[in-house]
Parts: structure tokens; C-alpha cells; sequence
């Protein structure tokens, strides 16, 4: 018993000594970092993020401004939040924060950041950003694989006219569509063949955004580091394990599929899935990098994380504002039946005609940013906004926080397609005031795929269906919850009112 309190003393000796000495050399830097709230030992400023970080980050940028710095326990980190300091760190000093930061969770499931996401920025990460906006991505690819996302939208729509009448759980049945949608792109197969089986892949999914999602101590607390204190490596050995097993089989699949059809017929004539063009580039010898196996299956959790729950999120928030907005909502579903008509389900190809829709889109992403914060790592020492960042200084830019500033937008906390409608925004990282799918090299190279799912889906429950609120209520709540992707705190459950019959049997 004496041995082990000597220990403890021991500990906590070394432990105070070994604060003090980092204490003592941080006071002693002569660099001028942004300001910072009162930090407590050990954790810094770690217990100032709860219960949601962008809004908590939002509330400490007002006390303290547009750019501040935290310790994240042991890590350095800046916070930006207007949009002319995020214009300075992610435009002007684009090329010092091009990397992520990497966490023992994403570096463990995607075998050793051997995926796109979260891949240090170098050679690969750009041959595979090459690959993902010609081939992958690009507009030849979706409109090949169109068919796949309107049958999609089709078997929602017919999910929801068999419960007509009763109360659904909205974000469910999207979770499910959505998911389909991308396994289909990738891999030719759906996830679930009916809506009460989860499917293997949507549980892999939702586990490996719960665990990445997860403050994890040994990410942050250095003396931490090499521990595992909450048992997070077990669920992720088995989360990879059970994805690894899963995709050697659809590999070995494709491979099979693959050497048949050059037997049998024409490779011209295959409508080819994703995975099925990352194998072609793999057995590529003149390929700038080689893909590995590794690489594919990183690459492939990539698309399922990044694909299931945002879309299926943003049309989610979006159902939920226009019900609260009945007036907004009747003013969508008359352009949809002016320019669409009541005969035929709405389209991707009437999206252009439909300005409103694509504006209460906008609106969706501007005040719901399915990423809420754009997270990267700097590689070098730079200046911005007269401060000093060191390199290996993580970077938050609050997006939710921006897109709400009232210097940039009028009635900034009100749903207002409207204003859509007067400026010319794009989406894509043009303007610094919103930013929903990233900006510059690293933003998202999915955004027209995601724009094409959530439009089109949103299109077609607004023409299909009215939306009665459960329980009689008059407006469903829009609390956030906790996440990486801003969920909803509650599920959306209402009850779809069929409108057009002769669609839903088509």
C-alpha cells in the first residue's frame, strides 16, 4: 500500500513538474498568438466546447473576436470566425493549411490515412483529388449513374405513400435512401433491400461517424497519447475489421465480374460504379501513383461517410423549415407543379428551372452547414491578421458562425429563401460570408453529386406530399444536436398526406 502511494506522489510530482516546464517555455515565446480565454491545467480550454462546439466556439468569438486561440488540452489550435479572416487563412495562406489534423480514430479506420479526406497533402492526395474530379466525380460518371439516384427517389416516394396517414420518422427513411444511393454508385449493390433491415453498411457508417465524432483523450491530452482509456481501440478494431471483411468480398466480386466481362463483351458498353473505375486506375502501370488495396478501401469509407448522413441531413432540415414555413413551402410546391406538372415525378433535369427550390437549398445550407466547421492543420509558421500561428496549429473556421453574422446578412437568424434569389452565390468557395461545401483545394470534390441528391429528393417530397406535424403540433422544434455532420436533436417524425396518386404508382 506505502509503494503505491509513493508511486502517486511520484506521478503527481512529475506531472505538475512537467507543467510548469511547458508553462515556463510557453511564456517565454516571443510570438504574438491571437487572444485566448483563461485556460485550466491539463485540459486548457477543452471544458469551454460543451455542449456543441460551434456554438460554443461562436459565443467565445464574440467575447474575444474573429480569430482566437485555444490549448485544446495539449494542442495548439486558432478559431476563425468572419469571413475576412477566413479569406486570409484559407485563400491567402492557402498553401499553410492544406493538411488535416489526424486523430488515432480516422488514421486507424482508414489504414493509416491512406484515404482521400484525411490523406497529408502531397503526391497522392493530389492524384486522387485528379481521379475524383475527371472520373470519379466528374460530370461524365453522374450522369451514367443517374438512373441509380432517380430509382432511388422513386422507392423513397413509395416508402412514404405506404405509411400515408400515419407518422414517419423522416430522417430514417432519408438515412436509408441516401445510403442506398451510394452503395449503388459504388458498388452496385443497396445497403438494405427493405426498411426495416439496417443494412451491414449503414451500421459501419453510423459507428465510424459515432467514432470519429468522439472527443477522444488521447488525442488531445499528451501524456495521454499512447493510452487507451476509454476503450476506443477495441470498437474501432472491430468497426475496421468488419468493413475490411465486408470489402475484401465486394472486391473480389467486382474482380470476378470484371474479368467475365472482358470475356464477354465490350468494356465500353458497362456502366461502370466507382469502384469498379478505382480497380481499372489500380491495374494501371502508367499511373502516376499506384493504388493499393488499402488505398481503395479508405477511399471507399470515404464516400460512405462523407455521402449518407449530409445529404440525408440537409434535406432533413430543410423539410423542417418549410413546414414551420407553410407559405415558403406553398410557393416551392407551385413552381414545381408550373414548370413539372401534376403527371410526372420532378426530375434532376428540371432543377435549373426551378430557382426557388435551389434557393431554399441555400437557405437549408446556410443555416444548417451539414460540416459546421471547416478543420484543418497548418504546416508552416505565417502571419495572419497581424498574429503568429506556428506550424501544427490546428484551424477551426466556424462556418455555422459566419453564415449567421448580421454584418453579412440581412435578418441573418430568419429562414429567407428570398435572399437567394437577388445574389448571385455560388456554393462552391467563392464567397468567404458562405462556405457550405469548403473552398479552395481541399473543399469538397462531392458537391454536385450532393447537390443533385438533396435537390432532386427535396423536389420530389414537395411535389408529392403535404406534411402533417406529429401529435398535432402546429411546427416540429429545430434544436441541433451533437455531431461532426449537425444533426438534428430530435428526429423529424410527421405524417406524409399523399397529393398525387397517379405518381406514386409509376
Amino acid at each position: 500500500m506505502a509503494e503505491i502511494q509513493e508511486y502517486i506522489i511520484f506521478f503527481l510530482i512529475w506531472l505538475v513538474s512537467a507543467i510548469l516546464t511547458r508553462s515556463l517555455f510557453r511564456n517565454r515565446s516571443s510570438k504574438k498568438l491571437p487572444p485566448s480565454p483563461l485556460a485550466l491545467p491539463i485540459i486548457g480550454h477543452l471544458h469551454l466546447l460543451a455542449p456543441i462546439p460551434h456554438q460554443a466556439l461562436a459565443k467565445l468569438s464574440k467575447r474575444h473576436g474573429p480569430l482566437i486561440h485555444l490549448s485544446l488540452g495539449s494542442v495548439p489550435c486558432i478559431v476563425a470566425s468572419s469571413p475576412e479572416v477566413s479569406k486570409e487563412l484559407l485563400k491567402t495562406h492557402e498553401s499553410s493549411f492544406l493538411d488535416r489534423p489526424q486523430t488515432a480514430a480516422t488514421d486507424y479506420l482508414t489504414y493509416g490515412s491512406q484515404d482521400f479526406s484525411f490523406a497529408p497533402y502531397g503526391t497522392y492526395w493530389k492524384f486522387m483529388k485528379m481521379v475524383c474530379m475527371s472520373q470519379l466525380l466528374g460530370g461524365k460518371t453522374l450522369d451514367l449513374l443517374q438512373p441509380v439516384r432517380r430509382h432511388e427517389i422513386k422507392q423513397l416516394i413509395r416508402s412514404l405513400a405506404r405509411k400515408d396517414g400515419k407518422s414517419v420518422d423522416i430522417g430514417r427513411e432519408l438515412i436509408i435512401m441516401s445510403n442506398n444511393v451510394i452503395s449503388r454508385m459504388i458498388m452496385s449493390e443497396r445497403c438494405s433491400e427493405d426498411e426495416d433491415e439496417a443494412g451491414a453498411v449503414r451500421k459501419l457508417v453510423h459507428e465510424t461517424a459515432e467514432l470519429t465524432g468522439k472527443f477522444n483523450l488521447s488525442d488531445y491530452i499528451w501524456f495521454c497519447r499512447n493510452l487507451d482509456l476509454q476503450g476506443f481501440g477495441k470498437r474501432l478494431k472491430d468497426v475496421r475489421d468488419r468493413f475490411d471483411e465486408m470489402m475484401e468480398r465486394i472486391i473480389e466480386e467486382h474482380q470476378n465480374a470484371r474479368r467475365k466481362s472482358k470475356e464477354n463483351v465490350e468494356e465500353s458498353e458497362i456502366v461502370k460504379d466507382l469502384l469498379h473505375i478505382l480497380l481499372d486506375i489500380a491495374d494501371e502501370g502508367s499511373s502516376e501513383v499506384k493504388l493499393t488495396r488499402e488505398n481503395i478501401k479508405a477511399f471507399i469509407l470515404d464516400l460512405f461517410a462523407a455521402g449518407t448522413d449530409t445529404s440525408a441531413i440537409t434535406v432533413e432540415w430543410a423539410l423542417a423549415e418549410l413546414i414551420n414555413h407553410p407559405n415558403i413551402l406553398q410557393t416551392a410546391a407551385q413552381e414545381i407543379d408550373s414548370f413539372v406538372g401534376k403527371e410526372r415525378l420532378v426530375q434532376e433535369s428540371d432543377i435549373p428551372s426551378l430557382p426557388y427550390l435551389q434557393a431554399i437549398v441555400k437557405e437549408t445550407l446556410r443555416l444548417h452547414p451539414t460540416g459546421p466547421m471547416i478543420v484543418r492543420e497548418s504546416s508552416e509558421d505565417c502571419t495572419v491578421a497581424g498574429y503568429d500561428i506556428p506550424a501544427k496549429t490546428q484551424l477551426f473556421v466556424n462556418i455555422w458562425a459566419i453564415n449567421r453574422d448580421p454584418n453579412h446578412w440581412e435578418d441573418a437568424l430568419e429562414f429567407k429563401p428570398e435572399r437567394f434569389l437577388s445574389k448571385d452565390l455560388d456554393v462552391r468557395g467563392q464567397h468567404y460570408h458562405f462556405l457550405p461545401f469548403g473552398t479552395g483545394r481541399r473543399g469538397c470534390p462531392g458537391t454536385t453529386l450532393a447537390l443533385q441528391v438533396v435537390q432532386s429528393t427535396l423536389a420530389a417530397l414537395i411535389q408529392c406530399f403535404e406534411f402533417k406535424v406529429e401529435g398535432g403540433k402546429s411546427c416540429v422544434d429545430m434544436e441541433e444536436g451533437a455531431g461532426i455532420t449537425l444533426p438534428r436533436a430530435h428526429p423529424l417524425k410527421c405524417i406524409p398526406v399523399s397529393k398525387l396518386s397517379s405518381i406514386m404508382s409509376m
